[in-house]
């Protein structure tokens, strides 16, 4: 296999798996948010983890796609 075909391969997946992330995230804040109350929220647990795990998975799809740019 060539390198592009390896790295074209690893954006597919990298690209699923963030899009997982993303989805499994809880972002709805109810009814009281959407009129603007603002209650300090802080993420605990595996809320954290999937939200490190989002930023991680983005920078990898931002770094193979520079290399795939480049290559």
């Amino acid at each position: 296999m060539t390198t592009m075909t390896i790295i074209t391969i690893a954006q597919i997946v990298s690209s699923i798996i963030l899009i997982v992330l993303v989805l499994i995230q809880n972002t709805s804040g109810g009814l009281g948010k959407t009129f603007g109350s603002s209650v300090y929220h802080s993420r605990r647990g595996l809320e954290k983890f999937t939200f490190n795990l989002t930023i991680i998975f983005a920078v990898i799809m931002v770094g193979l796609s520079i290399i795939r740019l480049l290559a």
